[in-house]
């Protein structure tokens, strides 16, 4: 195991692997190290963490020490001295006639050479550019020519996407993206749709590649032969990302298309079989979900579970009940028998007792008038055998002694 750091330089690239020497670093920090360039500074993207030394490019760059405050001096210098030489090139490119594009300047952390990054369609003679920016800058001038992928790349942007470049973000390499990869993912051939800024495809279409892959695998072709639950058909159209498909129906005079899921279709292995042999039956049966009531969403909520625990097991007390009341009557009842319930056998005996009783008292009840000044007169009787119902007279107009309805003077 070997203790290790990851340094990205200038903020953008690949991000580079070398060996801690002890020094103890986090993301973030600018670090002085060892290239086969030379020393150079660049910042920390992982800190100190053990790695085995097998999967590692040997030999493992040291790194000489954390930037100090006279390091990042030197740095600010080179910055500058880099926006100068990027003037004075585009100026003697002109003035050689040179059919080039210059893109960026990078100066050596030491100072000890300076190099030129363009871009071109084809060879480029150079030789007496070099020597005039030789006896320019006094040091040592190397030109680089690169692709324009390496050009959006160090120079940076917005995508079609409205994102910054994945090249200039995170991408560490560029990988080989085919116009395959756009058929294969549905998209528009159109070059202006599938192209980024730099001319080239996209590289993000390199990243679902896997995955329509995978679903491709799992997918019926279009035009093959599938069994349906409403019969047999051509798939006519596959969507990948949704998982469904559409088919057009068998058996119907005028063109019949419906939408399935995929895993509810079953494809006939070898197409559509001639005609006279049966059609085979692939198609598993649907498993029937179990169907759970819809909650109404205007519904009351219950604020107050059913299954709430009681707060104690000992019941309250009933109200005592009224001393003239039926439950009360039985309860004085139940209380002379000795708190046993009468057989069944005398419980009728007993109910036409109790509604003789009420008939006996109304024949033995003395007739009391309410009124003495009324006569009674005789009527129907009273069910139960009771007493005749008196028949009300009505009373004439006039005084209360019976008079007419004149009034004398008063004595």
């Amino acid at each position: 195991m070997t203790e290790i750091v990851k340094v990205r330089f200038r903020g953008k690239g690949k991000a580079y692997t070398f060996a801690a020497n002890g020094v103890t670093a986090r993301p973030g920090d600018k670090l002085v190290v060892e290239t086969s360039k030379g020393m150079d500074m660049g910042d920390c993207v992982e800190g100190n963490m053990m790695a085995e030394e097998d999967p590692l490019v040997q030999p493992l760059r040291p790194v000489i020490r954390a930037a100090t405050a006279g390091d990042l001096r030197v740095a600010e210098i080179n910055r500058a001295r880099e926006k100068e030489a990027l003037g004075i090139c585009e100026e003697k490119i002109r003035e050689h006639g040179l059919d080039m594009k210059l893109v960026d300047v990078e100066c050596a952390f030491e100072g000890n050479k300076i190099l030129f990054f363009f871009t071109a369609d084809g060879r480029v003679d150079f030789r007496a550019l070099v020597k005039d920016l030789a006896s320019v800058f006094r040091t040592r001038i190397e030109l680089r020519q690169i692709g324009v992928r390496d050009e959006a790349k160090m120079m940076g942007g917005l995508g079609i996407c409205g994102r910054p470049f994945c090249c200039s973000q995170f991408m560490d390499e560029f990988l080989p993206v085919s116009t395959k990869m756009a058929k294969t993912q549905s998209m528009s051939l159109n070059p202006s749709k599938i192209s980024g800024v730099c001319g080239r495809l996209m590289c993000c279409l390199r990243y679902e590649q896997d995955t329509y892959e995978e679903l491709i695998r799992h997918s019926p072709r279009n035009g093959a032969f599938v069994e349906t639950e409403d019969g047999y058909g051509n798939v006519t159209a596959v969507n990948l990302l949704k998982q469904s498909v559409r088919v057009k129906m068998d058996g119907t005079s005028e063109p019949v298309f419906h939408n399935y899921p995929i895993d509810e279709i079953a494809e006939i292995p070898g197409g559509r079989p001639p005609a006279g042999e049966p059609l085979p039956h692939l198609l598993k049966p649907k498993e029937k979900k179990k169907e759970e009531p819809e909650e109404d969403p205007w519904s009351i909520p219950i604020l107050i579970p059913e299954d709430f625990p009681a707060e104690s097991t000992t019941e309250a007390p009933a109200p005592a009940a009224p001393a003239g009341s039926s439950a009360a009557k039985r309860r004085r009842r139940k209380k002379k028998s000795g708190g046993q319930t009468p057989p069944a056998e005398e419980r009728p005996k007993k109910a036409e007792a109790a509604a003789a009783k009420p008939a006996e008292k109304a024949e033995n009840r003395p007739q009391q008038k309410k009124n003495p000044g009324r006569p009674v007169q005789s009527g129907p009787t009273a069910p139960g055998g009771g007493h005749p119902v008196a028949k009300r007279r009505r009373r004439p107009r006039g005084n209360r002694n019976g008079g007419s309805g004149a009034t004398g003077p008063k004595e």
